[in-house]
């Protein structure tokens, strides 16, 4: 009791000032701005962002080269189904390998330094797949490539959240989500292992390892030359000496009151979205349109293009219309779109409307597809990276980033054993989850949302 008392009056003398003052702590915005806010957007910005995202593009290729590719690596091989079965899941428990370690990794060395680590799994996998031999090659490759990935996940939503000003955060968060529909695998070996040279460390990280020298000289790279950063280099060094004076945070340390609220937020929107169906979806789109008797070629076409321009509007309007209204609009699109999906199928075993069950199956998964990428895509990675102080974001990212990984097995392998209008209704509960529970972080810095988030049970 002795040691939480003591940490809640640390944290609130460190965080809390006085009221009559001019400006108010959180939303001081002097001439170079507080967390970026009224920072012009600087080159530095911009090419770090597009080099962390280049990631995504080997998120995207990962994800989807197992079902095209299918067909000639068994020819090339000669591999059973069952050997090629286990080359498609291995992704995927590289990835739950991958996600245990990111927050400690990025906690260990630096941002950048995870960006670098995962870089060399993610190369070494996909040289591996490209010149192998036998069955052992793929399995290899496919286990670095999903490795990396899982260290992807984590890291690039934090780096990006913690260089960019608070006005444009989340758009430019969110573009991973926009390069992992692109999904170009030359992109991401040029763009990130050439890129990650010439961008700096995030500032928190600088601050969280005592280096405040460098972390002065990156924000003075990623807010312009001109821009006065000593008001945002003193709020960052203060916020995160503060934290720092805790114990260092084990996983069971998540379990406090102090951070139930975080916790509830950040899991629960990594398994709300995968229980909403969105990986299976993903992964049987083929055999869905093919129970419609729909031309599978076409429709899985149609879905593929329909996601960018959804995405490129997700970009620009999630720093304008915020967090929440985008994530309860897609949460809620998703959920009419399994019903409409799963009441079409339903009439076609009762052999009632068997005529329209292709097309209304084609619009429920384009809708889905779209409502999915216009906010449940990229959302909640943003908000896991904008809601956990310095102090235990390691370890929490660690585990919403498993939880994703690992609940995204679990539908993918139910898929066949449930009924898609489930779905429906655990979309339906994201809504009221999102309504209820998880806060609008547009236009606010990071050290005033964990601040509010870590305050919430008091």
């Amino acid at each position: 009791m002795e040691r939480r008392n003591y940490e809640e009056v640390l944290v609130t003398s460190s965080l809390l000032v006085d009221q009559e003052s001019a400006t108010n702590y959180y939303h001081c915005i002097g001439p170079g701005g507080v967390d970026g806010g009224s920072s012009p957007v600087t080159a530095v910005v911009i090419i770090s962002t597009v080099v962390a995202v280049c990631g995504s593009f080997n998120t995207g290729c990962a994800a989807g080269y197992s079902s095209p590719a299918e067909s000639g690596i068994m020819e090339d091989l000669g591999l059973s189904v069952a050997e090629y079965s286990v080359f498609g899941s291995l992704w995927t428990a590289g990835g739950i390998v991958g996600a245990l370690i990111s927050g400690r990794t990025a906690d260990l060395i630096g941002r950048r330094g995870t960006m670098w680590f995962a870089d060399i799994f993610c190369i070494m996998g996909w040289l591996l797949i490209a010149f192998a031999k036998d069955y052992w090659w793929l399995d290899f490759g496919r286990l670095a490539t999903g490795f990396g990935v899982g260290l992807i996940s984590y890291v690039e939503a934090v780096y990006i959240s913690e260089i960019a000003p608070m006005n444009i955060r989340g758009g430019f968060t969110s573009a991973s989500s926009l390069m992992m529909c692109c999904g170009f695998s030359m992109i991401f070996f040029v763009g990130t292992a050439i890129g990650l040279f010439f961008v700096p460390e995030s500032p928190r990280w600088l601050a969280k390892v005592g280096r405040e020298k460098e972390l002065e000289a990156s924000l003075w790279r990623l807010r312009g030359e001109r821009a006065d950063i000593t008001q945002e280099a003193a709020d960052i060094i203060e916020y995160t000496k503060t934290f720092l004076q805790f114990p260092k945070a084990t996983i069971l340390d998540l379990f406090q009151r102090r951070y139930a609220h975080s916790l509830i937020v950040g899991v629960g929107l990594m398994v709300l979205t995968q229980f909403s169906g969105v990986t299976a979806i993903s992964c049987f789109t083929s055999s869905i349109l093919e129970s419609a008797d729909f031309s599978t070629t076409f429709g899985s076409r149609a879905i593929a293009i329909l996601q960018i321009p959804v995405m490129v509007v997700s970009v620009v309007l999630i720093d304008k219309s915020g967090r929440r209204p985008l994530l309860m609009v897609s949460a809620a699109g998703m959920g009419l779109s399994s019903l409409l999906i799963g009441f079409s199928f339903l009439m076609q075993d009762m052999n009632q409307l068997k005529e329209v069950t292709p097309i209304v199956v084609l619009i429920g998964l384009l809708t889905y597809s779209a409502t999915y990428s216009l906010g449940m895509a990229g959302l909640p990675w943003l908000i896991m990276a904008e809601i956990y102080p310095i102090n235990i974001k390691g370890v929490a990212g660690s585990l919403v980033t498993f939880s994703n990984w690992f609940f995204s097995w679990v539908v993918t392998y139910t898929f066949n054993y449930m009924n898609i209008l489930l779905y429906s209704i655990i979309s339906g509960s994201t809504v009221l989850f999102t309504a209820k529970l998880v806060p609008e972080t547009k236009g606010r810095k990071l050290e005033e949302i964990q601040a509010s988030m870590t305050h919430f049970l008091h």
